[in-house]
């Protein structure tokens, strides 16, 4: 892999903008009308969010990432896509550098809602 160029600077104050948390991904459930999304049900502790994610093509089986917990920005405008409403972001690593991209999670398990930063 070719490391990419670092992006241009950004305040302390952007960066703060983000709302990044730890979230258990409750359940993983196929989009009928996407060939790359797969629908992503999402435990935060007070709540649960519906996340699309593009993971559909790059893992044998998309379902195994039930259980886990996984780093998401949850303070995106709400996105319809296919169909169906995406409250989020999974966080994820490889897939700007073309690597089969993995789950960006914390070593050890940590309270649903748990903020990163």
């Amino acid at each position: 892999m070719q490391p990419a160029p670092i992006k241009d600077p950004i305040t302390f104050e952007d960066f703060d903008k983000l709302d990044i948390r730890v979230g258990t991904i409750v359940s993983v459930t196929e989009v009928a009308k996407s060939d790359k999304l797969m629908k992503l049900m999402v435990d935060f502790g007070d709540h649960q969010r519906s996340i699309l994610a593009g993971i559909k093509q790059e893992r044998d089986d998309p379902t195994e990432i039930a259980g886990k917990q996984a780093l998401f920005v949850v303070n995106l405008p709400e996105r319809k896509m296919a169909g169906e409403l995406s409250q989020g972001m999974l966080f994820d690593i490889g897939y700007a550098d073309k690597l089969t991209p993995c789950l960006a999670m914390p070593e050890v398990a940590l309270p649903n809602g748990s903020r990163a930063g």
